[in-house]
């Protein structure tokens, strides 16, 4: 779990410490007044700030002497207890939240990351990069953060309702940081920083810490795309095209626009469009669609089959399928994955 910024943690500390004085103060004037100026104000405060925190050198002159000063005393006494034990609450939790709860935290986020192999590298928390987070949580793949502001993950967190996110703080243009969070054993990394230089930057680094993860880039200007794919890229999106795009389907074919929001949103599951792939030893080779449990064991659509660089779309039952093949289905993450583990097997179930 991030840590909430400092300011927000010192603001912790400031309520309890006002409280404190707000004690003191009313007290010592309370004092004061009742007295009839028998005590200087300073005394009465002074008087006020030793009952406050208990200290125990013993009363005022002629207090006794003082109708109320006694009551006044003893609820200074009483509230002074109270904010010091609040304040002694607020000084752990700034304590455990702040240094030894961030020395802490950031140890057991680096054993976590270090773990990890086959996951994702998400360089950059922005506009982009928070709907790439999104769709990983949904999808339960694991990933890393790389982000520079301490406040963006913050930020992140709350807007996706999440208790922890595994991150890196750190520029992820720099070798280091992309080490960090194990782009090594990454099985993909997602540059989805602001600026086109910077994408171009942690592509480079990307591809030659890891030769081969697959790389997807975020481009703004038009010319930049082949630089990425030259930069090791192995696809390139941009939010820009895919903006005008949506426009443009919402205004031709909002039904099947409005379908797509659906079945991303759908309640009691998550369902994507997703591939499988076949392995030249698994079971589903040399056998007929129609004679695979696709649907009764995985819930799942198969609405294309890819074949090196071509696709059937809409393949019927008596399809074959053969080694190194890839289905496109449709199906909710639970069940995909079923489908994958079933696809894996050298022998039928």
């Amino acid at each position: 779990m991030t840590p909430p910024p400092r300011d927000i943690r010192a603001r912790q500390l400031l309520a309890p410490a006002l409280a404190l004085a707000s004690v003191v103060c009313a007290g010592g004037v309370a004092l004061w007044l009742l007295s009839g100026r028998r005590w200087t104000l300073s005394e009465s405060i002074f008087f006020a700030i030793i009952s406050a925190t208990t200290v125990g050198y013993g009363e005022i002159d002629h207090i006794g002497e003082v109708p109320g000063a006694r009551i006044v005393t003893a609820l200074v006494i009483l509230g002074g207890l109270i904010v010091v034990a609040y304040f002694q609450s607020s000084l752990t939790a700034f304590l455990f939240e702040g240094v030894l709860g961030h020395r802490f935290r950031t140890r057991r986020m680096k054993q976590r990351i270090s773990a990890l192999s086959d996951h994702i590298v998400v360089a950059g928390a922005g506009s982009t990069g928070r709907h790439v987070i999104a769709e990983l949580i949904a999808t339960n793949t694991p990933f890393v953060l790389v982000e520079r502001s301490e406040q963006s993950i913050a930020d992140l967190l709350e807007s996706l309702n999440q208790r922890e996110i595994l991150h890196v703080l750190g520029d992820a243009t720099h070798d280091a940081v992309l080490l960090a969070a194990g782009v090594s054993r990454a099985r993909g990394i997602v540059a989805a920083l602001t600026e086109d230089r910077d994408n171009l930057y942690v592509t480079l680094s990307a591809r030659d810490l890891n030769a081969k993860a697959r790389i997807v880039t975020k481009v703004i200007e038009a010319e930049a795309e082949h630089k990425m794919l030259r930069a090791g890229a192995n696809s390139t999106v941009s939010p820009n095209r895919i903006g005008g795009m949506r426009m443009a389907s919402e205004m031709l074919r909002p039904t099947a626009v409005r379908f797509l929001d659906r079945m991303l949103q759908a309640k009691g599951g998550v369902l994507r469009v997703e591939e499988v792939a076949v392995p030249a030893d698994s079971w589903f080779v040399g056998k007929a669609l129609k004679d695979l449990p696709i649907r009764a064991h995985a819930n799942a659509l198969v609405v294309a089959i890819q074949d090196g660089d071509e696709f059937d779309y809409n393949p019927i039952p008596t399809t074959v399928l053969a080694a190194g093949n890839a289905l496109v289905v449709i199906a909710d993450v639970a069940n995909i994955e079923r489908l994958r583990t079933l696809a894996r097997r050298s022998t039928p179930p």
